[in-house]
């Protein structure tokens, strides 16, 4: 009972420097995603296996139709229970504010920008409010510049607009919450585009996603080079002090003699290609001064959402069965874990003391 107990311990104080994340629809409750957490039990499960696996961190969604599906009428009950779940399982979020509400978008449907700034940012306010006392760190936005997320495009111009107006009202109602861009998916050029319109002193930390078939030979080195290229572009513009988090990067792991139709970068990888791709990138990303925290897409596979091989990218199948993913995530924690410990017990002159 002793060395559970200092295990434990030795856990906590690792939890809020762990660097180790993961993105996950722990909202999901909806016909549209097969009820993916349609229940407590499930999301006990979803949360228990995270913190074996050594997950410090989830992005997750507080999504505006899901509280205000209609003006000034709030629903946070579900909330509530997934943020209390994490919070006493010492699990950091990542709190994602996003999309429009049907009621309030330009189209009238969830990914084009809200009819009214204010609209939005009333709706953010009321989430930080609620939360402040457990959750310090939000994105304005899932991949604004892509013509997915956000209709129709124009390289961040109005995204950046409401980056700062979000960014004002959340520092006055927490100055101490961190609030990150929404992470860009189309490269360098929109990194570029945030700072061309003015954003540098609307986020706290520069939010990226980017993804590479493992199949392809140099995978890993683009991988590298793609934040030292962001890094620099940060540098040019006085902004060198920021760090990097990279809230989304993954793969598809789709078992064998399954007939699924490919991803979007080419063909499928099977469950221990997966697994290798996550020890390359976690091994190489966690290493990077500027690179603080890295969150792999998923944690648990989805059930016909995509239709092709993106719904096998979590680390779980969709019946909670652990695949090498998992327990290669779990070991590259414990490898950063023991890293740190290590780094600890060395004086300042730099010479290791005495073993026992």
């Amino acid at each position: 009972m002793k060395k559970e107990s200092v295990s434990h311990k030795e856990n906590d104080a690792y939890y809020s420097d762990n660097p180790f994340g993961v993105l996950e629809f722990l909202h999901w409750n909806h016909p549209w995603n097969h009820y993916k957490y349609g229940d407590e039990k499930d999301l006990k499960n979803a949360v228990a296996l995270m913190k074996e696996s050594g997950v410090g961190w989830v992005r997750m969604d507080f999504l505006w139709s899901d509280i205000e599906p209609e003006a000034s009428k709030f629903e946070f009950a579900k909330y509530d229970y997934i943020v209390d779940l994490l919070s006493e399982n010492n699990i950091h979020i990542l709190g994602l504010l996003n999309y429009s509400a049907d009621w309030a978008s330009t189209c009238g449907k969830w990914n084009c920008p809200p009819l009214d700034n204010n609209l939005f940012t009333n709706y953010a306010v009321k989430i930080v409010q609620r939360y402040k006392d457990k959750i310090k760190y939000w994105e304005v936005w899932n991949e604004p510049d892509s013509s997915t997320y956000w209709t129709d495009q124009d390289s961040l111009k109005s995204y950046c607009i409401l980056l700062k107006d979000v960014y004002i009202a959340l520092k006055e109602v927490d100055p101490d919450c961190k609030i990150l861009n929404g992470g860009l998916a189309n490269g360098i050029a929109s990194v570029n585009h945030l700072y061309d319109n003015g954003a540098r002193g609307y986020f706290d930390i520069l939010n990226l996603h980017f993804f590479e078939s493992p199949l392809n030979p140099d995978a890993i080195k683009r991988v590298i080079v793609f934040p030292k290229l962001a890094y620099k572009i940060m540098a040019r513009n006085q902004d060198a002090d920021k760090k990097i988090w990279i809230t989304e990067i993954g793969c598809p792991g789709v078992k064998r003699g399954l007939k699924v139709n490919n991803w979007w970068m080419g063909n499928n990888l099977n469950e221990a290609e997966q697994a290798k791709w996550l020890k390359d990138v976690f091994t190489s990303l966690t290493r990077e001064k500027f690179v603080e925290k890295v969150f792999w897409a998923f944690f648990r596979d989805t059930k016909e959402h995509w239709n092709n091989g993106v719904d096998y990218f979590g680390l779980l199948r969709w019946d909670f069965t652990r695949k090498p993913a998992f327990l290669t995530y779990k070991k590259c924690f414990n490898a950063w874990k023991r890293s740190q410990r290590n780094k600890k017990m060395v004086p300042r002159g730099g010479v290791e003391p005495p073993r026992a």
